[in-house]
């Protein structure tokens, strides 16, 4: 190699160092990351351009199904690995971003695991990022600590959660760190540093360097992080199977391929999620060309519509079948400080959670502490004295088919839901491109997910040149205007002083151009990742 040629492929950092930057990114840890940064981004930009040649032929006309080359997989007797003790009890598990306050009252929240997030509810601000590699760091070593303004202290209780970092998608990029003059990946940013500056406190202490995959969307992505894990076991003289991963089931086309998902990441999974929210967004995406599988209004999208409970059903038959944890989904809910409203909450909350573990869930998600004894009480009363579901296999289930999965969704499209998916969306991309990517909008922990299903549905809407249940046709110049309005409206529940001082005009000009556009735009962070320092 060239002189010339070995300055190309170093990483460049178009950030000053300061302190936060010098204790996460040591030579020593940039050195891994460059070496996987090398090794791996050739594939992973392989991956994202198969993902566009797929969703073409689907365009085209070729609905997703199950892949015919790979039933030798779907029906071979095989199992995954093992799951590590302290990962085989995870009834209820809280998400949030890596902000230093959130990481302790997560860790402390009556649950079994606390998943960490880089991706869906945190906006990847520089500093935000680099902030949350030190707030793990110290929660691994159980130094972490945090006083608010008012001087109150937040410190980790004795028996915290498990941990599990969240990386960012295969699509997201690091725009702040580039590889021959390209964007690194998110998500072997998130993951390398992850590792290298905690396997070592997590492995003394009984854990492990743990992860959650998201936005999957074919089997040949899983062999990737397969890949990615074992390279990295075998640099660090770690034995295999030592990294383990849970996968979210969170697109249309991943759901075809679960048996291949865990066949190819065998050595490192221990099971699979329903990311139900963003699942009904690619429904909406991958399905975009198909006017007779538009979606009603999203509030009326649960669980219980045939194509959801199907992919549920399906994703804990192919889970037990392979000794995996089935995962179910998110609480959004936020508890109320109104004792009826609060009521409200807990008994939605209370159906969904049991509907998932009568079904057969290993564990659920929450998104607030306040969730978490409800849930829990829930999976106690089912799982009883066992600490999962592996014994339920579903097996007596009749086999689920691609075109259940694929089942159009009844229900209306109203104004008012409209209306209400546009001002989440402004509001949401608001506090994103803020650096804020977790935001209560209306009684809901919203993340990156409800702002895609709201801006997405509206585009589907127009391109099909649907009609709303009052019988106004759903056009460009209807969606404009109700923009308008709707801004109005939230410069009243905000009042003036926060509307002004925020980023309002930027995000309805974002809504606009991503909801009209003639091509469905793939992810709203793409853009307005754009926006954000």
């Amino acid at each position: 190699m060239t002189q010339q040629a070995a300055i190309a492929d170093e990483l460049t950092f178009n950030q000053p160092y300061g302190e936060q930057e010098r204790q996460i990114l040591t030579p020593e840890a940039t050195e891994f990351l460059s070496e996987l940064v090398t090794r791996f981004t050739p594939k992973r930009n392989q991956l994202l351009a198969a993902r566009v040649q797929q969703q073409q032929d689907i365009d085209n006309g070729t609905l997703p199904g199950f892949i015919s080359e790979t039933a030798s997989i779907r029906n071979g007797d095989w199992t995954i690995r093992g799951v590590p003790d302290d990962l085989q009890d995870r009834r209820v598990e809280i998400t949030g971003p890596v902000e230093r306050k959130m990481v302790i009252n997560a860790l402390n929240a009556n649950v079994k695991v606390f998943m960490a997030d880089f991706e869906d509810s945190l906006a990847p601000d520089w500093h935000k990022v680099i902030d949350g590699q030190i707030n793990l760091r110290d929660a691994v070593n159980g130094t972490i600590s945090y006083t608010s303004d008012a001087g109150k202290i937040y410190q980790l209780n004795p028996d915290p959660a498990v941990l599990v970092c969240r990386v960012r998608g295969l699509h997201l990029p690091e725009k702040h760190v580039t590889w021959r003059a390209e964007a690194i990946p998110g998500s072997l940013f998130d993951f390398a540093l992850y590792f290298f500056h905690n396997h070592k406190a997590l492995l003394a202490k009984g854990s492990g360097p743990y992860f959650y995959l998201p936005k999957t969307q074919a089997w040949q992505e899983a062999a990737w992080w397969s890949e990615v894990f074992s390279y990295t076991e075998d640099r660090f003289d770690l034995p295999r199977g030592t990294i383990k991963a849970t996968l979210l089931i969170e697109t249309l086309p991943a759901v075809f391929q679960m048996d291949e998902i865990l066949h190819a990441l065998r050595d490192h999974i221990v099971g699979l999620n329903c990311g139900r929210w963003d699942y009904i967004f690619s429904y909406i995406k991958t399905l975009k060309n198909y006017p007779d599988r538009v979606l009603p209004d999203r509030q009326v999208v649960t669980m219980d519509k045939p194509f959801l409970s199907a992919y549920s059903r399906l994703l804990i038959k192919t889970c037990h079948k392979r000794g995996a944890f089935a995962m179910g989904g998110m609480a959004a809910f936020i508890p109320s400080k109104d004792a009826a409203r609060n009521a409200q909450v807990l008994n939605k909350v209370k159906a969904d959670k049991a509907l998932e573990a009568n079904n057969g869930h290993d564990g659920t998600w929450v998104a607030h502490p306040g969730l978490a004894d409800t849930a829990m009480a829930i999976f106690n009363e089912v799982l009883g004295e066992n600490k999962n579901q592996l014994s339920v296999t579903r097996n007596d289930d009749a086999p689920v088919s691609a075109e259940q999965l694929l089942a159009p969704c009844e229900g209306e499209r109203t104004e008012e839901g409209m209306r209400a998916n546009i001002r989440v969306a402004v509001q949401y991309i608001e506090a994103w491109i803020s650096g804020n990517g977790c935001v209560p909008i209306y009684g809901l922990m919203e993340d990156a997910a409800t702002a895609e299903i709201s801006r997405t549905s509206i585009w589907q809407w127009i391109h099909h040149q649907k009609t709303l249940s009052n019988g106004k046709p759903v056009t460009k110049s209807l969606f404009r205007q109700m923009l308008a309005e709707e801004m109005q409206v939230i410069q009243e529940e905000l009042g003036e002083h926060r509307f002004s001082s925020g980023r309002f005009t930027d995000a309805a000009r974002l809504m606009e151009q991503i909801t009209t556009s003639d091509d469905l735009i793939d992810f709203l962070t793409l853009p307005g990742y754009r926006l954000l320092a």
